[in-house]
């Protein structure tokens, strides 16, 4: 990949294109490119819905190689929901057939006069522009399906959905599977909502003449490929767990280790846990006809998703992930799936992010708006976003924004994002991870649930502090580069755990670029993203103050544990010390 395509959205006469090498960018991918992108280009003062803020997408290093797993596509702006930079990365087919096409980001710029909706159609025989007003005010569902009308199957979409349009702070932007399902979302911190500010609607990226990149050496690489998979497939979760259970599989662990967030983290635990988990809900998508194991893009050996069928036998949603389950489920005190999975379309649809919208539910049950454990109040709810109600504005502004205008005390977020699926009090490693992250809460940005309750890695104990700062610190160092690679962060747990698949990660970039990278130049790239994060946060005035959990986490023990977050501030202040 070595083009970097720039689309000039406020041009004269409509949007313009350019097309420019990589050139001090080579080396970079995903998350390392969207982030130097955007910390070079983009003033951290600017208003995150104005013209002045960019919208970068970039496939990872590895995603034009058929390598399992590399099919992941990170976006960066200034975040309208943090404030500060963001980038958040989906699977899907869309990476692939952008780095297929050689770009190694499109960086949209300005933005177009005027209310007219647009799509951007990308492929082999070049970029063109087309207003799309039709579209308007449609899920991404039925935008898909449109489109598909429109240019054929033979194309991978990006779009967003009515809570972009409406551009509030947990919208998503929706990327294709490889059924054409817009069921993989880059998620968090508010992209569909930059997106919307643009008035872009959709990207249609046209698969026909794009080809796989060919590597330095192809016989190493094919070696090393091999070698890769088979590592992935021989670890307990990404050859096991995730393929038989899917992400749910969590559901169960973090509930008997008292660390499942119930009820807007009042407890640790969750009665309902059982009837959501993920051996239910395999259970049950394998009775009604749906998939228990399925693959978000072509070519992936963990296959950690599935196909979730309604009472009726048909097509619903994707097999809701741990995260949107926890967040509609045992955050809500909901124990029906059939409602958590008819929520999950319906954020796919709108255009949310599953996270946000199940914290910001939570949040208003807190509020008394409806009671924890109402399935069909959660529905009405969201329906309401998607409608544009007032009330509807408000909850698909975030847990944050609901908190303020109900004036609840007790609101999860860190840097105004939605924390995931672990209380900070049971699993102290996590916590110094949502504390400090760059992106606002994010379990993916320092998984410490690897090594604090699944054991890999080695073993920090969850409940105590020593350790928990280190262990953060190594972890956000590793995501960042993995961040990079377009390959899927559940590649961590087998490459800490097996040292010869971390070599053959190594192998795979080597052989493919003609490099000679070591571990060390692997931790480097991962502090040069950090870094550029970390300037562009300090930029926008974000300091100490900003890297903390609520006080509500170090005040009020949580059960079973009884224990609060105990990690201190100055410990917490020293995460980025390297």
């Amino acid at each position: 990949m070595e083009n970097i395509l720039r689309i000039n959205l406020s041009a004269e006469g409509g949007p313009k294109t350019s097309l420019e090498p990589i050139g001090k960018y080579a080396g970079l991918g995903g998350r390392g490119l969207t982030s130097c992108i955007v910390a070079d280009e983009v003033d951290p003062l600017c208003a995150p819905l104005g013209a002045a803020n960019k919208l970068v997408f970039a496939p990872g290093l590895l995603s034009a190689t058929p390598a399992t797993t590399s099919s992941r596509l990170s976006v960066g702006c200034k975040s309208p929901l943090t404030g500060g930079i963001k980038e958040s990365n989906a699977g899907g087919q869309p990476a692939t057939v952008l780095a297929k096409l050689n770009y190694a980001a499109i960086i949209l710029e300005g933005r177009t006069p005027g209310t007219d909706l647009w799509k951007i159609i990308i492929g082999a025989d070049g970029v063109s522009f087309e207003k799309c007003n039709e579209l308007r005010g449609l899920g991404n569902y039925d935008t898909v399906a449109k489109l598909v009308e429109q240019h054929g199957e033979e194309n991978a979409f990006m779009t967003i959905g009515q809570a972009g349009e409406m551009k509030l702070g947990a919208a998503s932007i929706a990327c294709t599977d490889r059924e054409l399902r817009p069921t993989r979302h880059l998620g968090r911190g508010g992209v569909g909502a930059v997106m919307g500010s643009k008035n872009i609607k959709a990207f249609v990226l046209k698969e026909k003449d794009a080809r796989y990149a060919k590597a330095k050496d192809p016989v190493k690489f094919k070696a090393a490929s091999l070698a890769f998979a088979e590592g992935l497939k021989r670890h307990a979760v990404t050859g096991q767990g995730l393929p038989a259970y899917g992400t749910n599989v969590l559901t169960n662990v973090l509930n008997e280790a008292g660390a499942y967030p119930t009820n807007n983290f009042h407890t640790g635990q969750f009665a309902g846990a059982s009837k959501i988990s993920g051996e239910t809900l395999a259970a049950l998508e394998t009775e009604r006809g749906g998939e228990a194991t399925h693959g978000c893009q072509k070519g992936c050996v963990i296959q950690c998703s599935g196909i979730f069928h309604d009472k009726d036998g048909k097509y619903l949603t994707k097999q809701p992930e741990y995260e949107t389950v926890w967040a509609h489920g045992g955050n809500c005190g909901i124990d029906d799936l059939d409602a958590i999975a008819l929520l999950d379309r319906m954020d796919d649809d709108f255009g949310l992010d599953t996270i946000e919208t199940g914290v910001t539910i939570g949040v208003a049950m807190e509020a008394g708006l409806i009671k924890f454990g109402d399935a069909q109040g959660a529905i009405r709810l969201v329906k309401e976003i998607g409608a544009g109600t007032p009330l509807g504005k408000i909850l698909g502004s975030g847990a944050g924004v609901t908190g303020k205008v109900f004036g609840v005390e007790r609101v999860p977020v860190v840097k105004n994002q939605a924390l995931p699926a672990y209380d900070p009090r049971g699993v102290q490693g996590i916590g110094v991870t949502y504390a400090t992250t760059t992106q606002g809460a994010d379990h993916t940005a320092g998984y410490a649930i690897a090594t604090n309750i699944l054991k890999v890695g080695g073993f920090v104990d969850p409940l105590g502090t020593a350790g928990q700062v280190e262990l953060s610190r190594n972890l956000q160092i590793a995501t960042a580069a993995v961040d990079s690679t377009g390959l899927c962060l559940f590649i961590a747990f087998p490459i800490l755990d097996q040292p010869d698949t971390f070599q053959s990660l190594l192998d795979l970039l080597n052989s493919f670029y003609g490099l000679n990278l070591t571990g060390d130049d692997v931790t480097a790239l991962g502090k040069k993203v950090l870094k550029a994060e970390r300037d562009f946060n300090t930029r926008a005035g974000f300091g100490p103050a900003q890297d903390r959990l609520p006080e509500f986490f170090q005040k009020e023990k949580l059960a079973p544990h009884n224990v609060t977050f105990n990690v201190t501030n100055e410990d917490l202040d020293t995460v980025f010390n390297f």
